[in-house]
């Protein structure tokens, strides 16, 4: 079973927009964080993120509310292109997005409780049932993906 995680996709500064963030993620097939911190935390979080195993789930949400659901599909990189600085969106992996966001509504209740708690870390969602929900939403969301 694939695992699920949380990636708000926002910086830790507030002068940045998180949605411009999110739509550089979307747009290039991103998934990560920023640069806002440094040290010893900023370290353990990237050897997290690194450690996700391809074909992990992820979900985020929009500056309108909407959830939408990825895969990771590659390894850690940073990124340092001046375009994902600015957005503080450095520490990335490749991720597939569906084309589409998805509603509240069928969006498992295990992930609304993680966003709902706040926070801008990527983090693993651990109730039991996300897992297959996930996998279920994505199978019959991703028939509209390019191979």
């Amino acid at each position: 079973m694939a695992q699920v995680y949380r990636a708000p996709m926002r910086s830790r500064r507030d002068d940045i927009d998180p949605q411009a963030a999110l739509d550089r993620a979307l747009r290039r097939g991103l998934v990560g964080f920023g640069d806002a911190e440094a040290g010893e935390r900023l370290a353990r979080r990237i050897d997290r993120f690194a450690a996700a195993p391809e074909g992990s789930f992820v979900w985020t949400r929009d500056g309108d509310g909407l959830f939408w659901l990825g895969r990771i599909e590659g390894a850690y990189f940073r990124d340092d292109d001046a375009d994902a600085v600015a957005v503080d969106l450095v520490h990335v992996r490749p991720c597939r997005w569906l084309p589409s966001p998805v509603t509240e509504s069928v969006v498992p209740a295990a992930v609304l409780a993680t966003f709902g708690r706040g926070g801008r870390n990527f983090q693993r969602t651990h109730a039991a049932d996300v897992g297959p929900q996930t996998e279920r939403l994505w199978a019959t969301r991703a028939t509209d993906l390019p191979s």
